[in-house]
């Protein structure tokens, strides 16, 4: 292998060498090279930033997507908000690789742009000035020697040509000395030819080594105008590898997000907010709005009042705070605003029987990508209902009518009594079932 490799080197030295004429072409191109290469760096930055840009889009819309699907859900209290805080770090993360985005595009790319177009002019008839000015300082570097190369290469054929005369002339006379029909004078002839050609060759060889000899002498000063003209190129070159090494660090600091500051303390809020999840807290609020903790007012002894039907208890209202119908009700740990809706809106039947059977649920059911939230809730048409009462709403998310009244049920009666219900001027909110009969 070794053997393979050296012949190769040594093909490269003498065949395809730097200062073999017209071969500096390949640095010249260089320039063309580094301007097309300004090009690609542009080019993969701005796809970068597309991925960017989408990952940061998806990163979003999954959040959007799950923090709906988690509020509707059963999940509730300090666990809850520590879910979403997954949610809010996606949201937070999200906004800086749109950061990342932008940087690559406004900065990054900008820098290259801007580079280029200082350190490359274009010619009106194409190309590059650096390039031209290149190309002509080697052409003027190259011209004398290759004048004298020329010229070498002329008298070295000449002297192979002659060399390759004399060798058969002296074939012909060997031969000429073993055949019985060569005469004497014709022999002679081809010893004079012999002669001939041995005087020729000399001086075809004396011409050569003088050729070689003159181009000898002219080669240093050819290796310095063209190391002249390749260090300017070298100078060029330089200003290049060490703008693109700039530009490269600077994309990097722009994609490592964990030098960001910022990218550091999402993850300390995350962990911060799942470490201050409280399950004792979660089960005391869920036994105090679900459980043996509610209220309950038992039944007693009711006069008859044949003026007023009597109201429901209060239900729960949209925004998860359960009804508080006496004021020894514990409300429940934290902030209910992030309470689940599944929650809010759940009607818990109160029938039973041995025979029912508890419902399975699979983590396939969906096909292993559905959320087994979002459809747990489903609205009917509505019904067309009278109302038998007057009654005025008592909070934001009652609703207010006179008796003789016409609305639409679009909710049925829960467990406590409420139905939900829409006027007819577009109202939605909550009111007594035994306000109202079916039309």
């Amino acid at each position: 292998m070794s053997g393979s490799y050296d012949e190769s080197a040594v093909a490269d030295d003498t065949m395809d060498s730097f200062w073999e004429v017209g071969n500096y072409k390949r640095a010249v191109k260089r320039f063309d090279d580094g301007h097309r290469l300004c090009n690609d760096l542009m080019g993969c930055l701005q796809e970068r930033a597309k991925i960017e840009k989408s990952y940061g889009d998806q990163l979003t819309t999954w959040s959007k997507r799950w923090r709906q699907l988690i509020e509707k859900g059963p999940q509730y209290g300090s666990v809850e908000r520590a879910w979403l805080a997954v949610m809010t770090e996606a949201e937070k993360v999200s906004e800086l690789h749109q950061d990342v985005k932008n940087n690559l595009v406004n900065d990054d790319v900008e820098k290259v742009k801007n580079w280029q177009k200082e350190a490359y002019h274009k010619q009106m008839i194409g190309g590059f000035k650096e390039a031209k000015e290149a190309e002509e300082g080697f052409k003027k570097a190259q011209k004398p020697w290759a004048k004298k190369l020329k010229e070498m290469e002329a008298a070295k054929k000449g002297y192979h040509m002659a060399c390759k005369e004399e060798k058969l002339a002296a074939a012909r006379e060997a031969n000429g000395k073993t055949e019985a029909s060569v005469t004497p004078d014709q022999q002679k002839k081809l010893h004079e030819k012999v002669d001939k050609c041995k005087q020729d060759t000399q001086k075809a060889k004396e011409k050569y080594e003088k050729s070689l000899e003159e181009l000898n002498k002219c080669t240093p000063q050819y290796m310095e105008s063209m190391e002249q003209v390749f260090d300017q190129c070298q100078q060029h070159e330089v200003k290049r590898l060490t703008f693109l090494k700039e530009a490269l660090l600077d994309i990097k600091r722009h994609l490592n997000l964990t030098e960001n500051p910022s990218y550091a303390t999402i993850y300390r809020e995350l962990e911060r907010t799942i470490l201050a999840a409280n399950t004792q807290e979660d089960l005391k609020w869920f036994s105090n709005n679900h459980g043996p903790g509610m209220h309950m007012n038992w039944p007693a002894f009711e006069e008859y009042n044949p003026d007023q039907a009597s109201a429901p208890p209060k239900k729960k209202k949209p925004d998860g705070a359960p009804p508080t119908p006496s004021t020894d009700h514990v409300a429940p740990p934290g902030d209910r605003s992030s309470v689940s809706s599944y929650d809010k809106n759940q009607a818990y039947s109160t029938e039973w029987s041995d025979d029912e059977q508890p419902t399975t649920y699979s983590g396939n059911e969906n096909g292993g990508n559905g959320n087994s939230f979002e459809d747990d809730s489903s609205t009917g048409k509505g019904v067309r209902v009278r109302a038998l009462y007057d009654y005025e709403g008592q909070e934001q998310d009652e609703l207010t009518f006179k008796a003789g009244d016409e609305l639409t049920k679009t909710e049925d009666e829960d467990e406590q009594g409420w139905c939900r219900g829409r006027l007819d001027n577009g109202r939605e909110g909550l009111y007594p079932a035994n306000y109202v009969e079916p039309i």
